[in-house]
């Protein structure tokens, strides 16, 4: 009995499962289908037919690729710092950001009995806002916007979702200029803020309250900035990650899953 092997120069068949509802597999097949490309698998076969030295052979080449993946896809320590930073700063500014925008009993808005003390010594009480501490808050929630802009602005944050975040940000602070320059809040040329205390606690609190309480508020829209460049910060770190510590495919990138047991 022969066999006789005739020569297939259409190579579409390798991509016939990548249609319809093949799903992850695609993925996975596409991913390997690049080891094959880039010769990956040529050197694993000319290694694994060495039969001198197999498993030294395989070793040796699976060194050398972890060293390119690692290289191509991990990010330098002040990188990774500075993504980091981003992280914690945009966590913050939500933090103080959700803060103003309580409503009900723990709403810094609420209104309530004031004592207050003159330069005689005198007490009186009256209702109304508690404007200690809501400038209080609201100095938070400068403070730690500020430290979003100073992080973002980091020469190691190179990720353009990022950058365009910010410059959302950045729209919608100027957007509302006028209405935080009323209550002492103005806009620096870095566009970092500054709060003038006097100024704030002299405004009229129904305008602070309007700009940092509710749905659709200005804060409200700085927490939803901050959440989604925080977003980006986890996704540029993640990328990092794109291999394992022996040189497989991670997680959040799970290709080429066919060589993972020899690399």
């Amino acid at each position: 009995m022969s066999i006789s092997i005739q020569p297939k120069n259409d190579y579409s068949f390798l991509f016939s499962g990548l249609g319809g509802n093949s799903g992850g597999y695609a993925g996975n097949f596409l991913g390997d289908y690049i080891s094959l490309k880039n010769g990956t698998y040529a050197k694993l076969m000319k290694a694994y037919y060495n039969t001198k030295s197999d498993d030294e052979s395989v070793k040796s080449i699976a060194k050398q690729t972890t060293s390119r993946r690692s290289s191509a896809n991990s990010l330098s320590k002040d990188e990774t710092k500075a993504y980091t930073e981003v992280q914690k700063a945009t966590d913050d500014l939500k933090e103080s950001a959700d803060a103003l925008l309580t409503k009900g009993t723990k709403s810094v808005f609420r209104k309530k009995d004031i004592t207050t003390t003159d330069e005689n010594g005198v007490k009186s009480t009256k209702y109304g806002y508690d404007v200690d501490a809501i400038y209080s808050a609201v100095n938070d929630f400068v403070k730690d916007y500020n430290a979003v802009i100073k992080a973002t602005a980091s020469g190691d944050v190179a990720d353009s979702s990022i950058a365009n975040r910010v410059s959302h940000l950045q729209n919608t602070t100027k957007i509302n200029e006028k209405a935080l320059a009323e209550i002492g809040i103005t806009i620096n040329k870095d566009n970092t803020l500054s709060i003038n205390k006097d100024t704030f606690k002299g405004a009229d609190m129904t305008k602070v309250q309007n700009l940092f309480n509710g749905t659709g508020s200005y804060a409200y829209s700085v927490s939803a900035s901050a959440s989604m460049i925080n977003f980006s910060a986890d996704q540029a770190l993640t990328k990092a990650s794109t291999y394992t510590g022996t040189g497989t495919y991670g997680n959040n990138y799970n290709m080429g899953n066919l060589f993972n047991s020899y690399l």
